[in-house]
């Protein structure tokens, strides 16, 4: 076969470079854009990948048919026609991303299903020649356990950084996987190599070169169309390198003098594929994990481990392969070496193990607590927890005991709870579709797990500086005047918190903790005293009872539970936390007989909400804070930083009406862009605002940092009801009045348009922006009655 000549080869190399930029230049802004509606709470339309991916088939598909039908070189040709076929496959497969990646073992299911007939209609229509080539005495008989040494190799990093998720999602992967590895053998077959010199021993170059570049287009149209939105991203960097280990696997030869076919394709290219499938959970390839050493972080250096390894054999086989085809003994043995080293770089550094996600089983029948006498002060409260307590856990037990036994009859592992009647359960679609058929369950939805990572994410920790007396936002709302002025300062109050974890301590709050063996729950990891990693609870913490100027009312104690891991978290730990909140239980104690409702907290601040990508839908907490409202129990929740959207208040337990909603000011006490915004169907939101724009507060390891967000407001509101409390303990219990009060005393604040915001500023007036207005600790207890 004659060489082209040079006009051909420039075009494909030209044709070649806008295909690798059209590719990639979508797929990043797709996923950017992605990030960005999540950041901002908005809505992310299923239309974002149809249209990347139509897109990309239009930019690739036209310069690459040209290719195939207009030179008169057979190689260019067949580069378009490669070309062309993978931006089909991208097409067809991105398309699937349109099921929410909260259904991701759904998705791998269609994606096997789809590449599969995909593979077979592709077949058909190229006519690929896809015998596996002949194997004769010169040891190419070898080259397809090399294929697969190869791909071992490729999965190492991923066995020692990355973690698996179920074992149905494991199963899906696998084959999902191995679907895509036969598309990659139908565009890749016989007849490509041929075209590039495959089984003609003068000229691997050009095969390992040539045939190699041309692979590796084809191959990163493959992976741009291959996972989940974020899985994607590690794919485009490692497998285009596979095309040259696969030109180099092309170029030993046989008696006939053909290429070593399809074999070797269909396993490198399948096992190169299940790494990032399998070992990535694409929910958590995010930017709201990426400001520690979190999944992004280790998926992009194993992505990267994996580029450098796929180069390396790249050159490896290259350079050894066209001399020497090592034996069928010998590369069978490099296999079953590769295979125990893979096994224990698994077991021992690695993440072993299944950490799938779980099911929240919501049951129609919820715990009547309508008529829960309302007595007012301290006792009277405790008495409200305890009878709520009572109605909530025989209601679950009643209710949940057909189906725990048919669970236990399954050996399905499951959790129960109470708070909110509902059961998690291990299970993936076949087990969500029977328990959604069952006559007590209402809705099954999915709670998200993370995965494991290999090194701890490590602990945030401040850099500010510390307080010299009370911080401006302390003045701001007149918490130093309620100290100061009318000697109140929250003592006898419980807050409770549920976030990231406490740095027990820390000198602001190390004294303010209550002590004992029911003031701590970590449903995560199970500490046994106080820690924080991330910084966010401590922080939040610290403005709500922390000493030296940072808390509102630095007399009041604390209680702490863990429901964000890393700042993700998912609707069944948000219950563990709420129900150690209404009945708090010592270590390794069952929420449903060891629970002591009299020491609830008082009051409990939330600066969390639980959106769809966690697993939770508007409804599903709506029965714990009904509960919390009936026993007399405040509830302080952030309103959120999706602002300044209108009608952004929406994560639970933000838009519910029996909570306090809470809005961030700056320290012009105007409204900030970032803080959430009604209207709320039926109820107005935020109920009021507090300072959350470079509010000073503690962080683990005894520093400080300046943070904003209503997360930071939250706590500040908190602290203003344990004051009125304190100070007046026959309030107690009583959140409406509580309530009623708050707004009646707070302050207006300006609402006026943030830069760029006119058009959604005002959201149908002041009170969908900034509610009652600012909290005025001071008015506020002297309206309580000192």
């Amino acid at each position: 076969m004659p060489p082209p000549g040079p006009l051909p080869v420039v075009a494909a190399v030209l044709v070649g470079c806008w295909t690798v930029a059209a590719v990639l230049l979508p797929q990043l802004v797709g996923w950017i854009a992605e990030q960005i509606l999540l950041a901002s709470g908005l809505h992310q339309p299923v239309w974002i990948w149809p249209v990347v991916s139509l897109v990309t088939v239009v930019a690739v598909g036209v310069p690459a048919l040209l290719l195939a039908l207009l030179p008169r070189s057979g190689a260019v040709r067949a580069t378009g026609r490669a070309w062309l076929a993978g931006a089909v496959a991208l097409g067809v497969l991105g398309l699937l991303r349109m099921i929410p990646a909260v259904h991701h073992e759904a998705y791998l299911a269609a994606l096997a299903l789809v590449a599969a007939l995909t593979a077979v209609i592709a077949a058909r229509l190229l006519r690929a020649d896809t015998t596996a080539g002949s194997v004769g005495r010169d040891g190419t008989a070898g080259v397809t356990p090399l294929a697969v040494a190869a791909g071992l190799v490729l999965l190492l990093p991923w066995l020692w950084l990355g973690a698996l998720g179920g074992l149905l999602e494991t199963v899906l992967a696998a084959l999902a996987a191995t679907a895509v590895g036969v598309v990659a053998g139908v565009l890749l077959d016989v007849g490509f190599w041929a075209r590039f010199g495959a089984g003609r021993p003068t000229r691997p170059a050009l095969l390992v070169l040539g045939g190699g570049s041309v692979a590796g287009v084809t191959l990163l149209l493959l992976a741009a169309g291959t996972g989940h939105s974020g899985a994607q991203l590690a794919m485009l960097l490692t497998l285009p390198p596979v095309g040259f280990l696969l030109g180099a696997l092309q170029a030993p030869t046989d008696t006939g003098g053909r290429p070593t076919g399809r074999a070797p394709v269909r396993w490198l290219v399948g096992l190169g594929v299940f790494g990032p499938l399998a070992f990535t959970d694409p929910e958590e390839v995010t930017l709201l994990l990426s400001t520690t050493r979190d999944v992004p972080f280790w998926v992009m250096v194993t992505a990267g481990v994996g580029l450098a390894v796929a180069l390396v054999l790249s050159v490896g086989y290259g350079v050894l392969l066209p001399r020497r085809v090592p034996g069928r003994r010998f590369a069978t043995a490099a296999v079953a070496v590769l295979l125990v080293a893979g096994t224990l770089v698994y077991a021992v550094p690695g993440q072993p193990g299944l950490h799938g996600e779980r099911l929240l089983v919501v049951l129609r029948q919820q715990a009547d607590l309508r008529d829960v006498p309302a007595t007012p002060g301290a006792a009277g409260r405790d008495a409200r927890v305890r009878e709520v307590y009572r109605r909530l856990v025989d209601t679950a037990d009643r209710t949940q005991a057909d189906l725990r036994r048919e669970l236990d009859r399954l050996r399905l592992a499951h959790t129960p709870y109470y708070l909110v009647n509902a059961i998690e359960v291990d299970g993936g679609p076949a087990v969500r579709a029977w328990l959604s058929s069952r006559p007590e369950v209402d809705r099954v939805l999915v709670s998200q797990r993370l995965r494991p990572l290999p090194a701890p994410a490590g602990t945030s920790r401040g850099d500010a500086a510390g307080p010299t007396g009370p911080e401006w936002n302390i003045r701001m709302i007149g918490a130093d005047r309620v100290w100061s002025e009318l000697d109140v300062d929250g003592s006898g109050i419980t807050v409770g918190s549920s976030d990231s974890g406490v740095d027990a301590g820390h000198p602001t709050l190390a004294a303010g903790f209550r002590g004992g063996d029911d003031s701590w729950y970590d449903p995560w990891e199970g500490s046994r005293s106080p820690r924080d990693r991330s910084g966010h609870g401590t922080h939040t913490m610290g403005s709500a009872v922390g000493r030296d100027g940072i808390g509102v009312a630095p007399g009041a104690n604390w209680t702490g539970c863990v429901n964000l891991d890393r700042n993700l978290g998912n609707p069944a730990h948000y219950l563990d936390c709420l129900q150690f909140m209404l009945a708090p239980f010592p270590p390794g104690g069952d929420p449903f007989t060891d629970g002591r409702p009299e020491r609830a907290p008082h009051v409990l601040t939330n600066s969390w909400g639980c959106p769809t990508i966690e697993g939770c839908d508007p409804q599903v907490l709506r029965p714990a804070t009904a509960a919390f409202d009936a026993a007399g129990v405040f509830v302080v929740a952030a309103a959120g930083n999706t602002g300044p959207y209108c009608a952004s208040i929406d994560d639970p337990p933000a838009p519910y009406a029996d909570v306090l909603t809470v809005g961030a000011v700056d320290r012009s006490r105007r409204v900030t862009e970032f803080s959430s915004r009604g209207p709320v169907p039926g109820v107005a939101k935020p109920d009021l605002v507090a300072p959350g724009a470079g509010v000073r507060s503690a962080m683990p390891g005894g520093g400080y940092s300046v943070l904003d967000g209503t997360s930071m407001a939250t706590p500040q509101v908190a602290g203003v009801v344990a004051l009125m409390w304190s100070a007046n303990p026959a309030l107690v219990g009583d959140v409406d009045g509580t309530r009623r009060i708050l707004r009646e005393t707070a302050t207006p604040v300006e609402a006026s348009p943030p830069p760029g915001g006119e058009a959604t500023s005002t959201c149908g007036g002041t009170a969908n922006v900034a509610g009652a207005g600012l909290v005025d600790a001071y008015a506020a207890v002297r309206a309580a009655g000192v």
